[in-house]
């Protein structure tokens, strides 16, 4: 860059401050109450994992690392669709990243439910470690309620998106 040359700045820039939206319909549609649901639920999973000495487990390893992945995934997506971002970027096939995202996990999620329950062998019935771990299994197996339900929607428009071409 020359010397005399500056950055542009964000008026001159290609970029409009106003490209993305806030979709308000969105979050009173199946699919943003369904992605709301596995945000609070997942979150639950995973904070309440933190709180005990989980990391002794290879299986709650496994549990915290499937639920905070897609947790984060999820709330980019959730931003995504929110914003109307998938409208500006019509060259990436959301119909079938959000099939293969929920699909997977919703197998994943229901993995973890089953290591969770499993793992509370370990723990002394009626501990906080018992019941953190318990009450994690809980909102892990309505994780993977909420994540079947977006994977039968996404399917659905996957097979619509489909037809259409």
């Amino acid at each position: 860059m020359a010397l005399d040359q500056r950055p542009p700045t964000l008026s001159e820039s290609s970029i409009s401050p106003s490209t993305l939206a806030f979709n308000q319909q969105f979050t009173s549609t199946a699919q943003g109450i369904l992605l709301m649901a596995e945000i609070a639920c997942g979150l639950l999973v995973w904070i309440l994992l933190a709180g005990t000495q989980y990391f002794h487990l290879f299986a709650l390893c496994w549990v915290m690392l499937v639920s905070t992945l897609y947790w984060v995934i999820t709330i980019c997506l959730f931003i995504v669709y929110l914003t109307g971002a998938q409208n500006r970027m019509p060259q990436v096939p959301w119909t079938t990243l959000s099939l293969c995202l929920n699909s997977s996990a919703t197998a994943l999620y229901l993995l973890t439910a089953v290591l969770e329950v499993l793992s509370l062998q370990s723990a002394v019935a009626g501990r906080h470690t018992h019941n953190c771990w318990a009450a994690s299994a809980c909102f892990a197996f309505l994780t993977t309620l909420c994540y079947g339900g977006s994977s039968h929607l996404s399917y659905r428009a996957w097979k619509t998106a489909k037809e259409h071409h």
